[in-house]
């Protein structure tokens, strides 16, 4: 049974997207939609983000939304646990259709989040709140100037909080390889609701905008990576097998 999910020609047209969407993206970071966006969040006759202590934002939409969304990520982490705990122990698991997209769904968990915070991490860009503009104490800069060295790091790119949703795109893989219009409208349905997640901590001047699409194409770009191996991975099984059964064919009687 062939497990590959997609195939060479849809990667292809991927890896274009990611390339075309990283270089839109970077085209955003150095004119001014992102204080645009930002000027429009702040008050600047009372000198604060109106919605950085509102309940929406702040409590929900930082807090509990979050929760929640760390919670429905550990189910398939769970799964995935189970099944490897159950193949240790030569029990019957999870169907192979099945082990195969829940493991795909929890990597999507583990990478998506990871990844954006280890980005985030060496990001020298700082938040609209640091910012002198808003009240903060730090100069702004547009993506791809230079920042000097002595310049304290901001760590505020990509959006950490809207990773946390993120992962959903995952979920995708569960309409594949039999419904793939099907899975394109729920991956961008998760991007459409990582955005949303993003869009309320741009509204507290957390994030900027481009923090925020750049969070939406890391996940789109570890989505492609593990179909990609996917792909790679099950083909060269394939050609290790087939090149094992001619071993055994031509080997003497």
């Amino acid at each position: 049974m062939d497990k590959t999910l997609v195939g060479w020609h849809v990667l292809r047209r991927a890896a274009w997207l990611l390339a075309a969407s990283a270089a839109l993206i970077l085209l955003i970071g150095m004119g001014d939609i992102d204080l645009w966006l930002a000027d429009l969040m702040f008050d600047f006759h009372v000198h604060e983000f109106p919605w950085q202590h509102v309940w929406l934002t702040e409590a929900f939409g930082h807090g509990t939304l979050k929760t929640l969304l760390t919670v429905l990520g550990a189910l398939p982490l769970a799964a995935c646990a189970w099944d490897l705990w159950r193949l240790a122990r030569r029990r019957r698991a999870l169907p192979d259709w099945w082990r195969l997209r829940v493991r795909l769904m929890s990597l999507c968990v583990i990478l998506i989040p990871l990844i954006t915070s280890l980005l985030k991490r060496a990001s020298r860009s700082h938040c609209p709140w640091d910012l002198e503009r808003y009240g903060g104490y730090q100069p702004y800069y547009r993506l791809l100037e230079h920042i000097p060295g002595w310049l304290e790091a901001g760590h505020c790119l990509p959006g950490g909080h809207a990773s946390s949703a993120l992962w959903l795109v995952g979920l995708a893989v569960f309409w594949l390889p039999h419904n793939p219009r099907k899975a394109a409208d729920v991956a961008l349905s998760a991007l459409a609701f990582g955005a949303a997640v993003g869009w309320m901590q741009q509204m507290r001047g957390a994030h900027f905008l481009t923090h925020t699409l750049w969070s939406m194409w890391v996940a789109c770009a570890v989505l492609a990576a593990l179909l990609a191996a996917n792909k790679a991975l099950r083909a060269a099984r394939r050609g290790a097998a087939e090149t094992e059964n001619t071993a055994s064919g031509q080997a003497p009687a």
